[in-house]
């Protein structure tokens, strides 16, 4: 294998139009002097995506960590609420800043998302809700978890941080549930730099979330309720007003940089490939892999490999979430509890995937993962 030294090649790389283009909304907001606070761009903000997404109300956030504490302050959750493993930490985080005990239950082995089969042995008279997750933009099993949570009067809240733009059977996957949660981090496929959303249903709802997320303020004189300070400024809104005009470039550079993944990788024994339900559409929000036992090496060792050669590869999500410090004493955590997830985690790697990864750099992290294969068979 070359050993040669090549330039950095990171996992994600936030997509940046021309700063030119840029310069117009700056200099919208100094001639505004309207920088936060429901400005101009975020109503702007709010309404585009609304459109683009097919949903009818959407609340702007800061960032998704505090839109998804809002969404359940707004639902007044509490107890238990049963959610993945499989996830970001936030996901749990969002429970734990909110004082209700997070029950973890095992995820699918194909989707990767939490395995509907599994919910109602979790559910006890203290849980509340459920918390599942589409991760890398896959849908969930939206309608056997919502059977569940409608037989047993539970809410639903969806941590959508992967699935901008995602539909199931061609509708907006952000319907689902009593509430979704996007994140527009940096990372995602459409960011505001950091940001955030929560997708309702009610206008009533709406209007309690973004009360919520400024402090609580009804008016002048009345504050009805323990808010936080969630707002959007209006650089983020300005900023998403831009990102909307390219995201439709975006999606289409990252379906090709899928394509060829699938195409040089989909016939390499020892990998599992990511797949979703055809009745489900596929934002190529990351690119998971699983290194099982049958590959040449190990998932560890082909990390190492990648790293060497100065490629940012990452074991996301490696570990699991329920053995991070806050949460590895609580009984659900148990790996004994969660053998589909821990699996998982131990061979799952997502290769770069990203708007600009160009075709030289996709086909140096193509040619890592062959001649490892072969190498190691060589030996």
């Amino acid at each position: 294998m070359d050993n040669q030294k090549a330039s950095f090649v990171p996992v994600t790389q936030p997509y940046l139009p021309p700063l030119a283009e840029f310069t117009p909304y700056l200099e919208q907001i100094w001639s505004n002097k309207w920088v936060t606070n429901d400005g101009p761009f975020h109503h702007q903000l709010e309404k585009a995506l609304c459109e683009h997404l097919g949903v009818e109300h959407i609340s702007l956030f800061s960032n998704g960590t505090i839109a998804l504490i809002t969404a359940l302050q707004a639902l007044e959750i509490s107890g238990e609420v049963i959610t993945t493993p499989f996830s970001f930490v936030a996901t749990t985080h969002a429970l734990h800043w909110n004082g209700i005990k997070p029950v973890f239950v095992d995820i699918d082995p194909v989707s990767m998302n939490l395995d509907p089969a599994r919910i109602e042995a979790a559910i006890t008279p203290q849980t509340k809700a459920i918390l599942p997750v589409h991760v890398y933009g896959n849908p969930c099993e939206v309608e056997a978890i919502e059977r569940i949570a409608a037989k047993h009067g539970l809410r639903v809240v969806y941590d959508a941080a992967h699935a901008f733009g995602v539909q199931r059977d061609g509708q907006s996957i952000l319907r689902a549930g009593d509430m979704s949660v996007l994140s527009f981090h940096g990372t995602k496929i459409f960011h505001t730099f950091e940001g955030g959303a929560i997708v309702c249903r009610d206008a009533e709802t709406k209007q309690r979330i973004d009360r919520l997320k400024n402090f609580g303020i009804v008016d002048e004189l009345t504050v009805g309720a323990a808010g936080l300070n969630g707002k959007m400024n209006e650089v983020q809104a300005a900023f998403g007003m831009l990102q909307l005009k390219h995201v439709d470039y975006a999606l289409a550079a990252r379906a090709r940089i899928d394509s060829r993944y699938r195409e040089a990788l989909g016939g390499v024994r020892g990998l599992k490939l990511h797949e979703i339900a055809s009745n489900n559409t596929r934002n190529h929000a990351y690119f998971p892999i699983r290194v099982t036992p049958e590959f040449p090496i190990s998932r560890d060792a082909l990390f190492e490999q990648f790293r060497a050669r100065h490629i940012a590869v990452r074991r996301y999500f490696y570990p699991l979430i329920s053995e991070f410090v806050p949460y590895r004493d609580l009984p659900s955590a148990s790996r004994e509890n969660l053998p589909v997830a821990s699996e998982v985690s131990s061979e799952v790697l997502c290769l770069p995937m990203y708007t600009m990864l160009e075709a030289v750099e996709q086909e140096r992290i193509i040619e890592i993962i062959l001649s490892c294969a072969a190498e190691a068979k060589a030996a």
